[in-house]
């Protein structure tokens, strides 16, 4: 209850941003409900549990950030619907949120749900401010976010050969001194087209 008036107090209207985040609020407060596990500590002489006292334990950061992170890669795109069409339902604000694709499932309190597609961050676009990915370096063997497949957009990769040198075999002299050696390799860099 106090997270809710917490969070939600601070927003304001009646429309599409709004039901979306209020819904994305509730989905994020019954995540962290439903992971709590109930932790007990006995009191006593010599270790007997005479009397014993429990509480709920919120869940770790992480695991509330794993569980929402794989509801953000599933959740899916919402339009404004009203139920009804008369007058009096109109009356009662019976707005909800329904999917854009009607071939979707309606969202449960524990989906994420968003109403705005996110800019293409592929190509430059000077009005939203990204740089796209062209020339970034990548990773050809990786299959996450810095995989060549995936921040590429597609649109391949080049590779080169690159000599690079860094400070090696680094000692420390007392007091207060480094010394290095500068060491070469040959380095592989891929770079998106």
């Amino acid at each position: 209850m106090f997270g809710r008036e917490f969070v939600d107090s601070s927003e304001r209207g009646r429309d599409l941003r709004y039901l979306t985040n209020l819904h994305n609020n509730e989905a994020g407060r019954m995540t962290v409900a439903s992971e709590m596990q109930q932790e007990c500590k006995c009191h006593g002489m010599s270790g007997s549990c005479t009397v014993r006292t429990c509480w709920m334990r919120l869940p770790s950061f992480r695991l509330v950030g794993d569980y929402l992170k794989d509801r953000f890669d599933g959740a899916s795109r919402v339009v404004y619907a009203n139920k009804g069409s008369n007058r009096a339902s109109h009356r009662a604000d019976p707005r909800h949120l329904e999917p854009e694709n009607p071939a979707h499932k309606l969202p449960s309190s524990r989906d994420l749900v968003y109403f705005e597609k996110s800019p293409n961050f592929c190509s430059y676009n000077g009005k939203t401010g990204t740089h796209g990915t062209s020339g970034r370096t990548c990773n050809s063997s990786s299959p996450a976010l810095d995989g060549c497949e995936l921040l590429c957009c597609g649109r391949g990769y080049k590779t080169r050969m690159e000599q690079v040198t860094e400070r090696c075999h680094c000692t420390f002299h007392w007091c207060c001194h480094v010394s290095c050696l500068n060491c070469t390799s040959t380095q592989t860099v891929h770079q998106c087209l």
